[in-house]
């Protein structure tokens, strides 16, 4: 081969080896929508859960998350935002983001997480094992729950007569009805003390102290999870034993909690979410409930309100805080 022929030879094959290149099929990109009331660690629970089971933002994921920051008005809109963006499935954190999302798109798979709503009682799902539509996720509808705060509240203050009892007052009808139900049959008086903005606060903890409560049952709601500082802190202030569902209650100063790991519920949303996308039918996948609930004390809260924990609860508590 002459040196003529050679080059052309060489000078070919360096054009063709970037042709064939660009002709490779990329990886396809999937665009995952998220609504949620703030960014917080569940938010980073999710995102891992999406990473473990390989999807990476930038190679073959966009994801397209909006906060509504308690502004529950603002959902309507980022929902159909999420659909107008052609999301390959939406992840709705709370009552309030399914409502909005399912009102949106009856088409576009909705991954749900909510501890207050029964999704066949809202008509979401058919049923807990063929959803039938395009609603499915975690949910906890479990508002005898209150009973067992109730209980463990009393190994600790086994005199306790009188409960003041925080929720949620546009959502959580059904948890309270439960827990003071609970309370009758305790003997325990509960005193209701229904909140809608975090502005009401300050005045519900003034009712507690007013009725005398000798301790307080903190419902679950995303407001209330929002507060867990500051619910925390009003109860250790006014002396007030507190218990919660949500286990970041204790890590933020509350007494204890006895409720699922969000952040293990979060990243199995994940796993909803990559089975969609590898083509399983939206209808056809399960609603999954907790089945794990974990007990977290806090040894400092405890000592500060002059509170001795027994050790048979030391001993069943999964995570104790000194």
């Amino acid at each position: 081969m002459d040196r003529r022929a050679f080059i052309g030879t060489l000078a070919g094959g360096l054009l063709v080896a970037p042709l064939a290149a660009e002709a490779q099929p990329t990886e396809k990109v999937a665009r995952i929508g998220f609504l949620q009331r703030q960014r917080n660690e569940n938010v980073t629970a999710f995102t891992q859960g999406l990473q473990e089971a390989g999807y990476v933002e930038s190679r073959n994921l966009a994801l397209e998350i909006r906060i509504y920051g308690g502004k529950e008005d603002t959902l309507p809109r980022l929902a159909a935002e999420l659909v107008f963006l052609k999301c390959d499935v939406i992840v709705a954190a709370s009552p309030y983001a399914i409502t909005a999302a399912w009102n949106a798109t009856r088409t576009v798979p909705i991954v749900g997480v909510d501890l207050e709503s029964d999704p066949v009682a809202n008509g979401w799902a058919r049923s807990l094992s063929q959803p039938g539509g395009n609603v499915m996720g975690e949910f906890l509808d479990l508002p005898e729950l209150g009973g067992k705060q109730i209980q463990l509240l009393r190994e600790v203050v086994p005199e306790v007569a009188r409960v003041a009892v925080l929720w949620d007052a546009t959502i959580g009808q059904v948890q309270v009805r439960a827990t003071e139900a609970a309370a009758r049959t305790a003997r325990v008086q509960a005193q209701s003390l229904g909140m809608r903005l975090a502005a009401d606060l300050p005045e519900a903890f003034a009712r507690a102290v007013r009725a005398h409560a000798q301790g307080m049952i903190v419902l679950s709601s995303p407001i209330l999870l929002g507060l867990r500082e500051e619910i925390s802190k009003l109860a250790l202030t006014h002396h007030l034993p507190a218990i919660s569902l949500f286990t970041s209650y204790p890590p933020a100063g509350a007494l204890m909690a006895y409720g699922p790991n969000l952040a293990e519920m979060y990243k199995r949303l994940a796993i909803y979410v990559d089975r969609i996308l590898k083509g399983e039918r939206p209808s056809d996948l399960p609603i999954a409930r907790p089945t794990r609930f974990d007990l977290v004390i806090n040894l400092k809260t405890a000592k500060a309100l002059g509170l001795t924990i027994p050790p048979s609860l030391l001993q069943r508590a999964d995570q104790v805080i000194e």
